[in-house]
């Protein structure tokens, strides 16, 4: 079994303010760049290194070259440049094959003191850049040399930082021999020497020092990203342990073991109508085999859109109701959560059960709903946030059911949960999460994928039209018209003032209506509109009376309208790929081909036609997942709040996600052969660097 070690108040986990040189001036500047703790030092990896083990003569100089050269002082000058009124400081030195430039602009008296002196001979290292014909280096790296001194091979590479306001580079190089020499006994490796060992990885003490330049280092440049990818593993280890330990405890709390095989369930399934596909199939059959366990469930059901999460969901809901449990199921939009009640309450009727639609603005119906819920009379209720008030209270619930559960924040989600004592949560999302981040962001969830569509769905076409394209897609529009089919327009704004360069919903709804299609029914959809009014709206297009919906992002998700079969997104390249991959879902819900047009403007990015392209190229959720991490990275797409991303010092979990594999296994292996008191050691030992992701992963 692993043995856990034992460090006593570490250093490394202590203030910068305890190494040597390090006042408070100072501290505040380090802080202010993120470096609080001799931790946060040892991580703040360099953004390049001087190779000084390979010499180069000036005469083999390109432009470009990152490199050391050995030269004699041979004359210096301070500079005034007039255009920008700035001054500087050029000092050239040479050797037998040439002359070089070196070049300050921002240096101390000092400094400058101490090197220029002529004769002087110096070792330079920087990156080489061209001036007009001439060789020269910006801010070099220079130590001085002693007559005959050979330049000593412990400091072959030197560590070049981030710029930290008013700390010059040998500064920053100090404090970090400091805080390696402070910390020397204890630095934070999660799993003993041995265990480095038997996964054959590098010792960290050894990664750290070799990335840091230290003299004494094993490593050479040779060796540098060795070093690096050690340092973002182990990073990933304290991670992934974190998450392995949050997963042993939710899973130790005493839950509800459901039984299966009740009538309620059997019924539902049989009466579908259709034929459920493999995926659904295995989704059910997880949540069912997770209902049985005695601990509570915690799992997250990903699909595309159309892709029957649903079924899966109301599936698992008729077993609760089989053992005599309550359901609550929650959504992020009261238009969503309409459209949930629409298809649900439709299911539970036929099997005569009671559900309840709870949301703002019900005035006296509220009461009635909430006995129902106290007394155990209304098994299902379905709502918004107006679930979690204070003055809702379930009498035994037991299955919560949460939809586009990151649109919520981390305290909305716990209160639903904290509404029973341990119950089974399903956790759904329309958006798919990129297979490569699902250990990262769900990393202490079960995860089920629904990864096939429902026999009948509609692949939907995908066409990028041009602004001078506008009279083709008002043709297209117009056939579908004449068929009897609707049809969604949507913009980016609900006022004209709102963006500047685009359109807005309200005038062209008018304009749609009186100079483009009168003989047509068209009517408007926005999130300032009251509940009654989007009902009304939704009720009258889903039932043929409105032919053009203008509308705004508010039918983003949970609308179900199968005789819409196209839509029309205005000034395309202002929106995100997973926000037009869940408007173009709103279509094709049929057995009716389908459309989306997406109409720009002459004035989009690169990366906007690099959208649009994928949006043509593939109607795939998880691979326009993938592109979509690409090309936002993962705080842009997931939004950190909401996301569940761990405070990342210098991985990224993109391209390192063989990283974030490795450490998941070494972290399941190594966690399962400890006892809980000692998995309690290695979190002290961590820190609660993590705390906030995990609970932001999932519900804790």
């Amino acid at each position: 079994m692993p043995q856990i070690e034992n460090y006593r108040d570490p250093v490394w986990k202590q203030s910068v303010s305890v190494l040597k040189g390090v006042g408070p001036a100072i501290e505040k500047k380090m802080v202010q760049k993120g470096l609080c703790t001799v931790d946060d030092l040892l991580y703040f990896v360099p953004i390049r290194w001087l190779d000084r083990s390979t010499m180069k003569k000036i005469g083999e100089l390109k432009t470009g070259d990152e490199c050391s050269v050995l030269a004699t002082v041979d004359s210096y000058r301070s500079m005034f440049f007039r255009h920008s009124r700035k001054k500087g400081f050029e000092m050239i030195v040479g050797d037998e094959t040439g002359f070089l430039s070196l070049k300050w602009f921002q240096w101390s008296k000092g400094y400058l003191s101490r090197i220029c002196k002529k004769g002087l001979t110096l070792l330079v290292s920087g990156k080489v850049a061209r001036f007009g014909e001439t060789l020269q280096i910006v801010h070099p790296d220079v130590s001085v040399l002693e007559a005959g001194e050979v330049p000593t091979k412990n400091r072959a590479v030197i560590p070049v930082y981030s710029q930290i306001e008013g700390m010059k580079q040998g500064f920053i190089r100090n404090i970090m021999a400091e805080a390696i020499k402070v910390s020397d006994r204890s630095l934070p490796c999660v799993i003993p020497g041995q265990t480095e060992n038997e996964y054959g990885l590098m010792p960290l003490k050894d990664a750290i020092k070799n990335v840091h330049g230290m003299d004494g280092a094993e490593y050479s440049m040779t060796k540098m990203d060795e070093c690096v990818r050690r340092m973002i593993l182990e990073e990933y280890l304290q991670f992934q342990i974190s998450l392995m330990a949050k997963k042993r405890k939710a899973r130790a709390r005493k839950g509800i073991a459901f039984k299966t095989g009740g009538t309620v369930c059997d019924r539902f399934l049989k009466g579908l109508g259709f034929e459920l596909t493999v995926s659904q199939e295995r989704v059910i059959a997880e949540i069912a085999s997770d209902m049985m366990r005695p601990e509570p469930m915690n799992r997250l059901l990903q699909g595309d859109v159309g892709s029957g999460k649903t079924v899966c969901a109301v599936a698992g809901a008729c077993i609760a109701i089989d053992n005599g449990f309550q359901v609550a199921f929650m959504a992020p939009t009261e238009i969503l959560a309409e459209q949930h009640y629409l298809n649900v309450h439709r299911w539970f009727t036929e099997l005569g059960i009671p559900v309840a639609l709870l949301k703002g603005g019900l005035g006296r119906e509220r009461a009635g709903i909430l006995s129902g819920i106290r007394s155990g009379a209304v098994p299902v209720i379905i709502g918004t946030h107006a679930i979690i008030q204070s003055d809702v209270e379930f009498v035994r619930l037991g299955l919560v059911i949460i939809d586009e559960q990151h649109r919520f924040g981390v305290e909305q989600r716990k209160k639903l949960k904290r509404k029973s004592r341990h119950p089974d949560v399903l956790n759904m999302t329309a958006t798919p999460i990129p297979r490569t981040l699902s250990m990262v962001v769900y990393g202490d969830l079960d995860v089920s994928v629904i990864d096939t569509m429902p026999a009948g769905r509609q692949k939907v076409a995908t066409k990028v039209l041009p602004e001078t394209d506008r009279d083709k897609a008002h043709a297209l529009i117009e056939k579908e018209l004449k068929a009897g089919h609707g049809i969604f327009v949507v913009y980016p704004v609900i006022e004209e003032s709102e963006m500047e360069g685009v359109r807005d919903a309200r005038t062209m709804a008018s304009h749609l209506q009186t100079s483009v299609f009168p003989g047509y029914r068209i009517s408007l959809l926005h999130g300032r509109m009251n509940a009654r009014e989007k009902e009304d709206v939704m009720y009258a297009f889903r039932n043929g009376g409105i032919d053009i919906l203008v509308c705004t992002t508010v039918i983003e998700v949970g609308i179900d309208v199968p005789r819409a079969t196209m839509i029309v997104v205005e000034n395309a390249e202002r929106f995100g790929l997973s926000q037009l991959h869940q408007l173009r879902g709103r279509v094709g819900r049929g057995r009716l081909p389908s459309t989306c047009l997406l109409l720009t403007s002459e004035r989009k990015t690169t990366l906007a036609s690099r959208r649009l392209r994928i949006m043509e190229k593939t109607t795939d959720g998880f691979v326009i997942a993938e592109e979509d991490l690409r090309i936002r990275g993962v705080g842009d797409m997931l939004g950190i709040r909401q996301s569940g991303l761990p405070p990342f010092r210098i991985g990224d979990i993109v391209k390192d996600i063989d990283l974030m594999t490795r450490a998941r296994r070494i972290a399941e292996r190594y966690t399962a052969g400890l006892s809980d008191k000692d998995l309690e050691k290695l979190l002290a030992q961590i820190g609660g660097r993590f705390d906030d992701a995990r609970d932001l992963a999932g519900i804790a």
